[in-house]
């Protein structure tokens, strides 16, 4: 019985037609931060290592309002001459004073003719009943420079 089922199961798995989805998304939020001088712990066997602490910041997007707390940092690491790795855990806190920890992890690379690539990928966490929606959210950040070492921006875009 169970190798009937498993069969059918099979069959109707490659027989039914394939739908794929549209990928789709909408901007959750702009933020801004502030970065205190980079701490620099050099060259390590991972790539050189500089951390940019969080000073401060704010964001706006939509359905959502609020300053960043400074109690994060970048864990930036430089893999060569152009890729850089971002790695970020921040706290957003909304102007209803709901607390949002946020991680992520990306990529920024360098191009000859300054231009660049900087990408993200934040998830959150809260215990906010009202945002509890972030909680399974898969969303894409876009970063710029807005002056190096000092202060970057992203859009936020939530994947639907």
């Amino acid at each position: 019985m169970k190798k009937l089922v498993l069969a059918l199961v099979c069959v109707l798995s490659f027989s039914l037609p394939s739908f794929a989805q549209e990928l789709k998304s909408k901007l959750l939020f702009e933020v801004t931060f502030n970065l205190k001088p980079g701490v620099e712990v050099g060259q390590t066997l991972a790539g050189k290592r500089t951390i940019y602490p969080v000073k401060d910041g704010f964001f706006e997007g939509p359905n959502l309002k609020g300053k960043v707390l400074p109690d994060g940092a970048d864990w930036f690491l430089q893999l060569n001459e152009t890729s850089n790795k971002i790695d970020v855990r921040v706290t957003l806190q909304t102007n209803e004073g709901e607390n949002i920890y946020v991680s992520y992890q990306g990529y920024l690379n360098l191009n000859a003719d300054g231009t660049y690539y900087f990408r993200t990928t934040p998830y959150f966490e809260t215990s906010s009943k009202k945002l509890a929606y972030l909680n399974h959210t898969v969303s894409v950040g876009v970063g710029t420079i807005v002056k190096m070492g000092e202060t970057v921006s992203y859009k936020v875009y939530q994947i639907l």
